[in-house]
């Protein structure tokens, strides 16, 4: 947590425990059988006990004192934190539909248009409908399919500068996250994306605040910390500033589809093509539109570059690993100046590295929390209406109960295995289980596979500046997006057979 949100989460204590002792309301959970948990300070509960560390870490840590289930008081948020693949299963499957809402968030107030997205939008018909319209017609295999040109061209750009590079040290993290934006961007708008570069800085910043540990979350019907800790203003910010970027290139589409008809194959003219057809149960509305793409970005953007860049720092951390997925890929394009999307399905232990990337460094560690919408139990205990429920999908990850040297990378452990990432193993959920699930894996993990499998191909990687593997930094930032700390610098040089 930011060293700046404790302090001010502390002084704000002194302001808010006068509040607190003249407006105490009886104590309903006392007939609850809630979870136990550390021991909770007044005001601010179990925050100190996170603070200053990574949140999904020092859950864990507490996890293993206090088990698998605690409650916690997180300021004026009442929450359950999951720690188990077992209880993951109980909050997943069993009490999904229990469990289907999301949290209320200023965030999602303000910058997703009421809460009207898919991601971090309340469970209700609406909703279900949003989410069967995205799953169907914007994210199914096919549509992921019909991008793949997109990707090649990007990627294809990705590998050229790569080549103009060799020889030289190179920062891995800026370039891959340009070719994944560029990717979801002509995706979604086709080769008209207009301010790309304004949008993508402002996703950015709009990443570092969803964290769920800022002091307006912490503290909601204390509104007036909204406005001093900053938070509202800069939320109104970003959202103004999106709001002005998909307003122009909205109206350039329609004018160019009144003019052209239905010229492109991209995500806005298929959501364009569904608002004007009608015969949905709720008729969607620009706004609504543009809340998802606002989801399309933040999910699709950051999350798939990390993805890559934590598995290139596993592969020159464990030279092993890199030389058998090289020496794979080498032989399965044998020849070939060209690769293709098609030509993925030959690369078996490719896919093992990457989902022992993401099983390792899981980019949202901490999966977005869960609303209780009906009272239910896990584990035995009481789960009660608008209780807050985080499982943690990095602590289920590495559970030594399920994975053998679980903190270790070994993409071999999955070659006698079926666990997968599509949400029905509750040791390993990146994406999610259940309703909640993430609908955009097929995008992401196509993207994050076809451009390593070229990385591998044509160049041979080595760290700069006589740096050895053991010298290789893993440290997280701190934030809700478990990116590298250090950004991993290489260098790349031409595979020889395609040095002349």
């Amino acid at each position: 947590m930011d060293a700046g949100v404790t302090f001010l989460l502390l002084v704000s204590s002194l302001i808010l425990s006068f509040y607190f002792i003249l407006n105490r309301k009886p104590n309903a959970s006392k007939s609850l059988n809630l979870p136990p948990g550390p021991p909770k300070l007044p005001i601010i509960g179990n925050i100190h006990q996170i603070a200053g560390a990574l949140p999904h870490h020092a859950f864990r840590e507490l996890a293993k004192k206090y088990g698998p289930i605690m409650h916690m008081q997180l300021g004026q948020i009442s929450t359950i934190v999951i720690s188990s693949p077992l209880l993951a299963k109980e909050v997943f499957k069993t009490n999904d539909l229990a469990l289907a809402s999301r949290p209320y968030t200023l965030l999602a107030d303000i910058v997703l248009y009421g809460s009207s997205d898919v991601a971090l939008g309340p469970y209700g018909d609406y909703w279900r409908q949003m989410k069967k319209m995205i799953t169907v017609e914007l994210l199914s295999a096919k549509k992921v399919r019909s991008f793949s040109g997109f990707r090649e061209q990007e990627i294809d750009h990705f590998i050229e500068f790569l080549r103009s590079s060799c020889e030289k040290p190179i920062v891995i993290r800026e370039k891959v996250t340009e070719m994944i934006n560029n990717i979801v961007c002509k995706s979604s708008f086709g080769d008209n994306c207009k301010q790309q570069d304004v949008l993508i800085e402002l996703v950015d910043d709009l990443g570092r605040l969803v964290s769920g540990f800022y002091v307006a979350d912490l503290f909601p019907e204390f509104g007036f910390l909204s406005v001093i800790s900053g938070m509202k203003s800069k939320l109104t910010k970003i959202h103004k500033s999106l709001d002005k970027i998909f307003d122009d290139i909205f109206e350039e589409r329609k004018t160019k589809r009144q003019r052209n008809g239905v010229s492109e194959d991209d995500l806005l003219d298929v959501l364009f093509t569904i608002k004007e057809s009608g015969g949905l149960q709720f008729p969607i509305t620009d706004d609504n539109i543009k809340a998802v793409f606002v989801n399309m970005f933040t999910g699709g953007t950051d999350t798939s570059a990390m993805t890559i860049e934590w598995a290139m720092t596993e592969m020159m951390k464990n030279p092993n690993v890199m030389d058998k997925a090289q020496r794979e890929v080498r032989e399965a394009f044998k020849g070939k100046k060209k690769i293709t999307e098609s030509d993925l399905q030959d690369l078996v232990y490719l896919k093992f590295v990457v989902k022992e990337t993401l099983r390792l460094h899981p980019p949202l560690p901490l999966l977005l929390p869960r609303e209780c919408r009906e009272q239910c139990q896990i584990a035995g205990y009481d789960i009660p209406v608008k209780m807050k429920v985080i499982v943690n999908a990095f602590a289920c990850a590495v559970d030594p109960e399920y994975w053998d040297d679980a903190e270790s990378f070994k993409p071999e452990r999955f070659e006698k295995s079926t666990t997968d990432f599509m949400g029905t193993n509750f040791e390993f959920v990146p994406f999610g289980s259940g309703r909640r699930m993430c609908p955009g894996i097929n995008f992401g993990v196509t993207s994050i596979q076809f451009a390593l499998a070229q990385m591998l191909y044509y160049f041979n990687w080595k760290l700069p500046f006589e740096l050895s593997p053991k010298d290789v930094d893993i440290t997280e930032n701190d934030g809700a997006t478990a990116v590298k700390k250090v950004p991993l610098m290489l260098t790349p040089t031409l595979y020889s057979s395609f040095s002349h």
